[in-house]
């Protein structure tokens, strides 16, 4: 007869503040915003509306933040059907944080010289983690993520699998755009923001809301 203790039941984690909530936001857009100014410096790409938002920046004299919140506009569309009003509320948020964070980034850091391979590197690192935070605390950066958090929700696909998938769409829509050693980096940044999704966002291990 065994004489070990019966396992504790798990215990839903309590779920996060609105405080916690907004300043998960605020840091998780920050993070995102940086990682993409880093990205912009160097004319490189990542995946996500936010990769699409990039590359059309590229090709069309219109600001990255406006581009960004247009983008975005048909996916919360669906984020409003299929994950209801709050997740599309927090997302447009995030979307719009984002999109303000982006102008300081830019006066703070006027003639930003960096090696381009740190510069993707970092910057889709960094991209990464902010989105995770925004994953954590009920949001997303809109677009592919919310594509990404629905399928691993209906049928337990991991989100940076699906993003993955997604966003090789737009980096190799790169090539049309800029120069093919820039495409390929790219493509190796959007590896490592999806790694950073796929090994931390995983169904039921984060029990947080």
């Amino acid at each position: 007869m065994s004489l070990s203790a019966p396992p504790a039941a798990r215990v839903p984690a309590p779920p996060h503040s609105p405080v916690e909530d907004l300043v998960g936001l605020l840091v998780g857009t920050f993070l995102a915003s940086f990682g993409l100014h880093l990205l912009h410096a160097t004319t490189a790409v990542t995946g996500g509306t936010a990769g699409l938002a990039l590359l059309l920046s590229y090709a069309a004299p219109v600001p990255f933040a406006i581009l960004l919140v247009a983008v975005n506009l048909p996916f919360f569309v669906l984020a409003a059907r299929v994950k209801g009003r709050w997740f599309t509320l927090r997302s447009a948020g995030a979307v719009l944080a984002l999109a303000l964070w982006s102008p300081l980034h830019a006066a703070a850091l006027p003639h930003l010289d960096v090696s381009p391979v740190y510069a993707v590197l970092f910057g889709n690192l960094a991209a990464g983690i902010g989105i995770l935070i925004l994953f954590r605390h009920g949001s997303s950066l809109g677009g592919f993520g919310v594509l990404a958090l629905l399928a691993q929700e209906r049928f337990g696909w991991r989100a940076g699998y699906v993003q993955l998938a997604l966003d090789a769409v737009v980096v190799l829509s790169a090539l049309t755009v800029v120069p093919f050693a820039v495409a390929g980096l790219s493509a190796a940044g959007a590896v490592v923001l999806n790694l950073v999704l796929s090994m931390n966002h995983r169904p039921g291990r984060y029990m947080g809301a």
